[in-house]
């Protein structure tokens, strides 16, 4: 069992899909984690007719690349229930686009899960159940980016649901960035839930804020992080996300090569 790495689409930065999964492929990667929404240059859900995601696999596949998961995030969370009809039904439709590109994990945000339960809580957990409902008939899911709040409080309102369609994908840096919390820790509250990661680090700071760094140099422990995903069972993707700085393809090659070491140390 090992620990796979891939990359984001977007964090290339490219003009082109095509550009992005050729420097992708280049790096040595074997898996691309995309956007489909609004917030991607790249590839839109609304443009994925047949002949357009015939294109996508073609170029995907002439480069020995999968993907490992689609971004659904659209700049909302699901805690407004006069506009969750809405977001559900482009959700649904991002999954449906996921499984003709291969691909099982769709990847959202649904907002800040409250510390206890509350009328907002009750608002995500009847759009996460209905969410996780219909991935469940299609035999995919959402899996919800962690960083708003610690892993033990997500485990906790996961465990809630009715369905097991809605899982995680654990992003440390937001752990340690946003929440503050441990992403060691956070694996062993998330363990049953993890189908996707992404590959990022960074470091909170006063007043509320953070800083995101290259992979590396913040404050993610990643050799007690990456053992404890294999120890409770992970060997999905590492996927490196790189949203800032000036060089981002010097960026997610040292966090490419870095992971390959750790991997290399921890036999991973």
């Amino acid at each position: 069992m090992a620990l796979k790495i891939g990359a984001m689409a977007e964090s290339f930065r490219k003009e082109t899909f095509r550009e992005a999964i050729e420097t992708a492929a280049g790096l040595g990667v074997t898996g691309i984690q995309a956007y489909i929404t609004d917030r991607s240059q790249l590839l839109r859900v609304d443009e994925m007719n047949d002949a357009k995601v015939k294109e996508v696999m073609d170029i995907m596949k002439s480069n020995g690349l999968i993907f490992s998961a689609i971004c659904g995030d659209m700049g909302y969370g699901f805690d407004d229930p006069e506009q969750n009809p809405k977001y559900i039904e482009i959700s649904k439709r991002i999954l449906d686009v996921a499984k003709k590109l291969d691909c099982n994990i769709v990847t959202t945000h649904i907002h800040q899960v409250p510390e206890v339960d509350n009328e907002t809580t009750e608002v995500l957990r009847k759009a996460c159940n209905e969410l996780a409902s219909y991935a469940d008939s299609i035999g995919s899911c959402f899996a919800l980016e962690t960083g708003p709040e610690p892993g033990s409080r997500l485990a906790r309102f996961l465990r809630s649901l009715d369905a097991k369609g809605v899982r995680v994908n654990l992003d440390p840096a937001n752990l340690v960035m946003c929440a503050g919390d441990d992403p060691v820790d956070a694996v062993e509250h998330l363990k049953d839930y993890i189908v996707h990661t992404h590959a990022k680090d960074g470091r909170m700071l006063p007043d509320n804020k953070y800083i995101e760094l290259p992979l590396g140099t913040g404050d993610v422990p990643f050799d007690a992080y990456l053992k404890k995903l294999v120890e409770v069972g992970f060997d999905g993707y590492l996927t490196i996300e790189r949203e800032v700085g000036d060089n981002p393809y010097d960026d997610i090659k040292l966090a490419y090569d870095f992971l390959c070491e750790k991997k290399a140390k921890l036999n991973v």
